[in-house]
């Protein structure tokens, strides 16, 4: 009798959710970063079952949370509940794969593999804590010891997210820089570590072996992204003359979607958080001349990981120098004005601020009548413009609005370009638009419509 088979969708692991509120952090703020790390944590790859917080004035040097609290979450995952005294012991086997993919291109070893402790993922339990907090390793060993759960900060999932996603060279050596950078406090000695070494590296622990090849990856990273950043610096000076928009914002505002939008590009769209990693630079659609370049820009979060932004110079970069800034914020989330401020504030230290901009309230056809009169309200003294980043009305509004901004800086002048120099005719027309042209015994007589910056640069090269 014929036999078939029938193929079974992968359990997602399950995770737990831990945020304390500080003093400073109110109901709403607090709720927003849970829903937020939720969010993050499902695009790592888990389901959250459960989440566990509690009002502190700062969180518990031991293992974040108070005993109470931290009781009620071992129940969850099936822990003790206690943090042991004494050296810890493995954990689940998810612990071990997590460490051994963080030690893989470090050249580490992972010595944590094992069984000894009943695997939590067939028991139905979850098998991760998330905490909504930067926390120390000693915090996340005790939070581990006494859930017997993996411990992941809100860092450690957003590296991770980085890591996943990162498509271009210079993203994956940025985002591996960054995720070294973080594993390296965290590495764990094995129960054999405080044995020597013998050979290269005689009188290290493994630990510190360890640790020392991830320093040396570290130094090689940064050679090979120096390079290829010098690489970028120079075709950004190639455009210094050109009109450059920078689409800016928080993660999933709808960044991706205004650039295919705006540039005919199919750059990747996702309803999810971190989807676009590396710059694009695209011309807008249709064309103009001379031509403005749109860039689209990895997303801002809450707590996003000081390495993480300064590894992300050149997303940086094309903000800071672009002729004009797009701040897109996601209209139909309650909190869009705390994830305009991130923005903002990530920028204003970089001194992008300086930069005129202009804000895009996306998402308008999720809106009421209501709901957009307020926005109206609120946002009209900024000069915001609502509308969808899929409504084709309100590109071509968006799309004019942009040219009209830079119209206004452009100026009108003639230029002669000698019979014995037409070679310069195409960089003319690419650099400005050509309003009329006519020929004379001098050459080519045109009247240009440009920056000024730009019609200089291009008289410079004709009197060479």
């Amino acid at each position: 009798m014929p036999t078939t088979s029938t193929s079974v969708a992968p359990v997602r692991p399950l995770a737990v959710l831990v945020g304390v509120q500080l003093p400073g952090v109110n109901d709403v703020e607090h709720a927003s970063d849970l829903t937020e790390l939720g969010r993050l944590v499902q695009t790592l790859g888990f389901d959250v079952v459960a989440t566990v917080t509690q009002r502190r004035d700062a969180l518990a040097a031991a293992a974040v949370l108070g005993e109470g609290k931290l009781k009620e979450l071992a129940d969850l995952t099936g822990g003790k509940g206690v943090v042991p005294t004494g050296a810890a012991k493995v954990k689940t086997k998810a612990r071990a794969k997590w460490a051994a993919e963080r030690l893989e291109e470090a050249g580490g070893k992972d010595e944590t593999s094992g069984d000894d402790d009943e695997d939590a993922e067939t028991s139905g339990k979850p098998t991760v804590v998330v905490v909504d907090h930067e926390i120390t390793p000693s915090q996340a060993r005790n939070l581990e010891r006494a859930t017997g759960a993996e411990v992941l900060d809100r860092t450690g999932v957003i590296v991770d997210i980085f890591h996943r996603h990162a498509r271009s060279r210079e993203a994956r050596l940025q985002v591996e820089i960054a995720r070294l950078n973080y594993v390296a406090p965290r590495m764990r000695e094995s129960s054999g570590g405080k044995e020597r070494q013998r050979g290269k590296g005689s009188g290290e622990a493994a630990i510190e072996l360890d640790r020392r090849k991830i320093r040396d990856r570290i130094a090689e990273l940064r050679e090979q992204l120096v390079a290829i950043q010098k690489e970028q610096d120079n075709r950004r000076h190639a455009r210094q003359d050109q009109l450059r928009v920078a689409l800016v914002g928080y993660t999933n505002a709808g960044k991706s979607s205004f650039m295919r939008a705006l540039t005919g590009s199919q750059v990747l769209v996702e309803d999810k958080l971190f989807a676009t990693l590396d710059t694009t630079v695209r011309a807008l659609q249709p064309e103009t001349r001379p031509r403005i370049l749109v860039s689209d820009t990895v997303g801002f979060i809450q707590k996003l990981p000081h390495d993480l932004v300064a590894s992300f110079r050149s997303t940086l970069d094309e903000a800071l120098e672009a002729s004009l800034l797009l701040y897109v914020v996601d209209a139909s989330d309650p909190t869009h004005e705390a994830q305009l401020e991130v923005t903002r504030s990530v920028l204003r230290d970089i001194g992008a601020d300086a930069v005129p901009s202009k804000l895009l309230l996306n998402k308008a056809d999720r809106l009421d009548e209501a709901e957009k009169q307020a926005l109206r309200q609120r946002h009209g003294a900024d000069g915001a413009i609502l509308l969808s980043a899929h409504d084709a009305g309100d590109i071509a509004a968006l799309h004019q609005t942009i040219v009209s901004f830079f119209e206004t800086s452009m100026v009108e002048e003639d230029l002669v370009i000698p019979y014995s120099r037409q070679a310069l005719l195409g960089d003319v027309y690419e650099s400005a638009r050509v309003v009329a042209e006519d020929y004379d015994e001098s050459g080519t007589r045109l009247r240009v419509r440009g920056l000024p910056a730009a019609i200089a640069r291009l008289r410079r090269a004709i009197e060479a």
